[in-house]
């Protein structure tokens, strides 16, 4: 689903003036000598209120916000800080993007991890925001392998064993439920696609996140990579979360 933009712009242009520091009025009829302590604009419980929103905003249009804003400069002058620089380049990149894409010559579609399947950012998030991209993929990879076993109630087998015996072909067995991306009409296309899903499944595992896994030394995946695996296992949870079981 798309980001509703304007709603999204009026959600940051709420938090900023909320943080917005300002020097507080004397009270009617007092005199503060000297220069007052400056403050923000709205009451702590109302910049949390809308630091809860902002930051899912964030994390959709800047996932690693958290990294590549700096957190320490003029924290001791406004504890958001962080979060209004944030908000401000966020904003300039929900106004701007396809502009700034245009002008560069490359008005290509963008893929953003937030937006894949739900097993895959949620089991990715956490790593991926710190920089760990390999093991963001690996941990994504666990993920949809775990939501996979509680799907079918399988605990006996995992990753390319398991797969291997859900797309199979064959019928159901005692304690061997399958998947379905297709009714079974006995066509070639039927045998094609559950031989796809599974060679598929296989590959996912075997070459992607076995060797992010065991492999000792491996440098750092490049952000773009990582994200076409992530793009791949992706994939396979859209089609373990959408086909039918039969047992």
């Amino acid at each position: 689903m798309a980001i509703d933009i304007d709603w999204a712009r009026a959600e940051f242009a709420r938090f900023l003036e909320l943080t917005d520091l300002i020097r507080p009025q004397s009270p009617p009829g007092v005199t503060v000598m000297g220069s007052s302590k400056l403050s923000n604009r709205g009451s702590q419980a109302d910049i949390v209120a809308s630091a809860q929103v902002v930051e899912q905003i964030l994390d959709r249009v800047q996932p690693r916000w958290r990294t590549d804003v700096p957190d320490d400069r003029n924290k001791r002058v406004n504890r958001w800080y962080q979060h209004r620089e944030a908000v401000q380049r966020a904003d300039v990149a929900l106004q701007r993007d396809a502009e700034v894409r245009e002008k560069l010559g490359d008005d290509a579609p963008q893929l953003s991890a937030a937006t894949m399947h739900p097993w895959v950012w949620e089991g990715a998030r956490a790593l991926w925001r710190s920089g760990h991209f390999r093991e963001a993929v690996t941990a994504a990879a666990r993920k949809v392998n775990a939501e996979t076993q509680n799907k079918v109630s399988r605990r006996d087998a995992g990753e390319t064993g398991l797969f291997q015996s859900l797309f199979s072909k064959d019928a159901p067995k005692a304690g061997q439920p399958r998947l379905r991306l297709m009714d079974d009409d006995g066509s070639d296309t039927f045998r094609s696609v559950h031989r796809g899903a599974t060679a598929f499944a296989e590959g996912c595992f075997a070459a992607i996140r076995n060797p992010n896994s065991h492999e000792d030394g491996l440098p750092e995946l490049p952000e773009h990579e990582a994200l076409e695996q992530l793009a791949a296992f992706s994939v396979l949870a859209r089609w373990v979360d959408t086909a039918v079981l039969t047992t």
